[in-house]
This record gives structure tokens, C-alpha cells and sequence, in this order.
């Protein structure tokens, strides 16, 4: 019988199938943080159980990790608590631990595929919904909640009702400016944030063949925001040559065992999907959201559509363009900004950084505007030192902070002030997302290169224009 990728993978780590309920899944790789695992691991010291496969289990620490001064002590007690409590879990229960000042200590989702952690064919779970992320390499990757990563740390297990299937396939060549981040906010804002509610994506065609790695995981981290239980692309020669000689990746004849599988992961021909969509790359401009929730995305040189174009309530629609102190038939282009952020699992890569730096490079940063430059592990950090990406941003009047969450979210010190506009390459922009009152508006790292040297929102195509001329 034809399979798709998914099926493939899902099928193979079926323990046990219950009839009229959920599969029993086992779980490859379980990355854990600081945030949902303290429950977990209080439940197995109440019951008097052990972590069943600690060697499967990697924990960092990034949600609530400060983004400067990482080698003082760290100041909000809730956050220090979290902070110890990974660690003294970890080593209790023999868990590899990258903690705060740990040269692999960075963003799980970043870190989980640098380390060659996340690989083919693998089931992935973590406390966090963008586990999703791990799905560029042909993974199943999926969040989990507290007593599920309790579930997964003492049976290596998880119950799981099987997605139903969807494939988006885009074809074409994206247009100049255009990047991974642009491609995910304009399916978003296609099926909106429900659209693929109950569903497993796969992205297929031209458009996802062509783009890095990097590009891949940005797109899968994205997944969860329209819904989708998680999203995947079929493993190829780039994912090959992105993971092989990395730490924790099949070595010599293991490597060569592992690739005769990971080669058969990919969709037979005549596979079914429950649902099938498909865009041309022509269709796709450098992408803003415009209200509190990633599928109010438009075309940046677009305006903000009526209610009467937008699917859901007219009060509701209406309540979010108040709070972001915008109005229907509004241009986006030239909005003020306060705040750019570049960073988090979505777009701290060092593909995010060089792409950044191509546009401020012999510009200066806009007096108005704050600008956190945020790297997703220490390698990334490295890199923008290597590469001499770190004497651009420098010599344009940016700072590098160190690893981290950051202002993805409010859980560390990086909170953008009540009222103010965030342009941020992060993944999510609801209500109070970045800071009680924060108005963030998502978008591409070449986007917030445009913001943060002019200080309102910009077409990064003219600025790129201008560079070629």
C-alpha cells in the first residue's frame, strides 16, 4: 500500500495501536527546558519512578535565560529557580545538561539540530508548541504538554489520536526578497491560524526543494501556527550534507545503515493526502502582519484588507486592529517602529544574521529604534564573529547579545514596553506575546534590517534596489 512520508514515519514507531483511541508512539529524541519540565519531573519523584532512557533526553535552558551578562547571576528569582531546578533534575536523572554558560547551551530547537540531535525518519517531543521545527529533516516533531513529557520521561512513550494528512506544494522561483520566513506567513495567511487544525503538513515542490536547511526549519517552526499538529519536508541531499559529521549523527558504517533508510523517506508517488493545496512562488512579496495573530499577515506593499475580507467576526477583527492602533484600508509601509527584534527558534540562524547584515551593511541604525540582535545558540554566535557579519552590524551601531528565547516571549528580561511597535522575526504576535501592551508585527529578518535603519516599517526591496544600483 503507498505511503506518505508521514506514514511511514509514524507507522514505524507505533508500539501499540488501541482500538478507537490513540496510538502508543515511541518517542526517538525528548528535548526538555527550564519552562514545562519541573512538573514532570516532580511527578516522577512522587511516584518513585526513573527516566526509562535518559540517554534519549537533552535538556537547555533558554526561555528564561537573560541575553547579556550571561556569566552574573540571574536576577529574577522565578527564572533562577527554573533555571536550577533543570539542572538538579538533570543530573539527579543522568540527562545531558546544557545550562546557562554551557557552550552548547542555546535555544532547544536551534541547538537540537546543530548537535545533529534532530535526524531523519526520528520522533521528536518537546514542552514547546515550535517543536514542530525538527520537522525540515523528515521528523515527526511535535509539542507536548506537562504530563506528557512526564509520560514520555518514564515510558519513552506517548499517546497519540494519528493527524490526518495534508500536502502544500509551491512551485515556481520565489521573487528577490522574498525568504522562508515570507513563504510561511503567506500560507498562514491563506488558511488562517485554524486552517490546518488536525492536520500533519507536508511541504513539497520547487520552493521548499531549493531552500537551506535553515530556511526548512523556519517554515516547519511555523507549522503550529496555522493549526497543524506539526510539518515536515522530505529528507535530501541538503539535509544529508547539513547533518553528517555532526556530534550526535551515525558515524562510518552506521552513517551508511542510516542513510539506505532515511533515503526510502520520501512520499510514494500515488500516496493520498486528506488534503492537498497548492501556490506559485510569483504569489509571494515580503510578508508583515498587521494584528494579533500570525494568519493576519499581508503583502507588505498591501493594505490592511476590511472586515468583510477577513473569515471570522467582525467585532473580533475589529477589537485587534484597535489594539494595534491601525485601521482598515491602512498602508503598512511606513508604520512607526520602537522596537526590531531578529532572533529566537525561527529566524536565529546564521542564515537570519547574513541576510540582516545585507541590508544595514554601510547604513546606521535609526536613532528611534531599539534593536536586539539575538543569536540562537553559541555556534550562530561564533559564526557572526567569524564571518565578520559581527564588524557590520557593529560599524551600522548594533550590539550582539548572547543566546536565548529573548523577546519571543515574556519570560526573560527582553520585554517590549506597553504601546510599543515591535517589528520581530519571532513566531508569534498575540496580544501581550512580547510584553504586557506590546504591538508586534511579524516579519522576515530583511524586513527588520529595513525597520531598523529607517525606523518605520520598509519595503526591504527598495534597500536591496539600492545596494545593487
Amino acid at each position: 500500500m503507498s505511503k506518505t512520508l508521514f506514514d511511514k514515519v509514524w507507522d514505524k514507531h507505533v508500539v501499540r495501536k488501541i482500538e478507537g483511541g490513540p496510538d502508543v508512539l515511541f518517542i526517538d529524541r525528548h528535548l526538555i527546558h527550564e519552562v514545562t519540565s519541573p512538573v514532570a519531573f516532580l511527578g516522577l519523584k512522587t511516584r518513585g519512578i526513573k527516566v526509562l532512557y535518559p540517554e534519549r533526553t537533552f535538556a537547555t535552558a533558554d526561555h528564561n535565560t537573560p541575553t547579556i551578562n550571561q556569566h552574573l547571576p540571574v536576577a529574577d528569582p522565578l527564572s533562577a529557580n527554573q533555571l536550577k531546578a533543570l539542572e538538579a533534575n538533570s543530573k539527579e536523572y543522568g540527562i545531558s545538561h546544557w545550562g546557562l554558560g554551557h557552550q552548547k547551551n542555546g535555544i532547544v530547537h536551534v541547538v537540537g539540530p546543530e548537535y545533529g540531535i534532530t535526524q531523519p525518519g526520528a520522533t521528536i517531543v518537546c514542552g514547546d508548541s515550535h517543536t514542530s521545527t525538527h520537522g525540515a529533516f523528515g521528523a515527526i516533531a511535535f509539542g507536548i504538554g506537562t504530563s506528557e513529557v512526564e509520560m514520555v520521561l518514564s515510558t519513552q512513550c506517548i499517546m497519540q489520536p494519528k493527524p490526518k494528512k495534508m500536502r502544500i506544494t509551491i512551485n515556481g522561483t520565489l521573487s528577490r526578497g522574498v525568504t522562508p520566513k515570507d513563504v510561511a506567513l503567506f500560507i498562514i495567511s491563506k488558511l488562517t491560524t485554524s486552517g490546518a487544525t488536525g492536520y500533519f503538513v507536508e511541504y513539497a515542490g520547487e520552493v521548499f526543494e531549493k531552500m537551506s536547511m535553515e530556511g526548512r526549519m523556519t517554515v516547519c517552526n511555523l507549522s503550529i501556527e496555522m493549526g497543524a499538529r506539526g510539518g515536515m519536508i522530505a529528507p535530501d541531499e541538503t539535509t544529508f550534507n547539513y547533518i553528517q559529521g555532526r556530534e550526535f549523527t551515525p558515524k562510518g558504517a552506521a552513517w551508511d545503515k542510516a542513510m539506505e533508510y532515511w533515503k526510502t523517506l520520501k512520499t510514494d508517488a500515488d500516496a493520498v493526502f486528506d488534503k492537498e493545496l497548492a501556490y506559485n512562488a510569483s504569489e509571494i512579496e515580503p510578508m508583515i502582519t498587521y494584528g494579533t495573530n500570525p494568519g493576519m499577515g499581508i503583502g507588505i506593499s498591501n493594505q490592511i484588507p476590511d472586515a468583510e475580507q477577513v473569515e471570522g467576526g467582525v467585532e473580533t477583527y475589529e477589537k485587534s486592529l484597535n489594539y494595534m492602533g491601525f485601521n482598515e484600508g491602512d498602508s503598512m509601509i511606513g508604520k512607526p517602529v520602537d522596537y526590531v527584534f531578529v532572533g529566537s527558534c525561527t529566524n536565529g540562524r546564521i542564515e537570519d544574521f547574513r541576510a540582516f547584515a545585507s541590508v544595514v551593511k554601510g547604513r546606521q541604525k535609526a536613532e528611534n529604534v531599539t534593536v536586539w540582535l539575538v543569536p540562537g545558540s553559541h555556534i550562530v554566535e561564533s559564526q557572526i564573529k567569524e564571518e565578520g557579519i559581527l564588524d557590520i552590524l557593529t560599524e551600522a551601531g548594533f550590539t550582539l547579545r548572547q543566546p536565548g528565547c529573548s523577546a519571543c516571549l515574556a519570560m526573560n528580561d527582553d520585554k517590549i514596553p506597553a504601546g510599543k511597535y515591535a517589528v520581530s522575526t519571532s513566531n508569534r504576535n498575540f496580544e501581550g506575546r512580547q510584553g504586557p501592551g506590546s504591538r508586534t508585527m511579524l516579519a522576515s529578518p530583511l524586513v527588520a534590517a529595513a525597520a531598523a535603519v529607517t525606523g518605520k516599517v520598509t519595503d526591504p526591496r527598495e534597500l536591496m534596489e539600492e545596494l545593487v544600483g
